[in-house]
């Protein structure tokens, strides 16, 4: 298992197409990855356990992975993450 947190850098959060985004670059991966907001934890291969977490911007989040591409799959999301979704 590996596990890393970041800070969600654009101010609307994880809303609807940052969200797409992230579904997406965590579908590229084989392990099982879950995103933990305070003490919620939800599938990141999921639009609507993503959504429900409600991330604003500023919010601190944890991306955990368990499988065989685990670290690549943590650091990738976290790059996206960091990089503000383009916006």
């Amino acid at each position: 298992m590996y596990v890393k947190d970041v800070l969600v850098q654009n101010q609307v959060g994880l809303h609807a197409r940052p969200a797409t985004f992230f579904i997406q670059k965590a579908n590229e991966f084989k392990s099982s990855i879950w995103v933990e907001k305070e003490e919620r934890r939800v599938n990141a291969k999921s639009l609507l356990g993503v959504l429900s977490l409600g991330v604003v911007g500023g919010t601190t989040i944890k991306v955990i992975a368990d499988g065989e591409d685990e670290e690549s799959a943590v650091e990738s999301l976290v790059k996206l993450v960091q990089s503000g979704f383009a916006e």
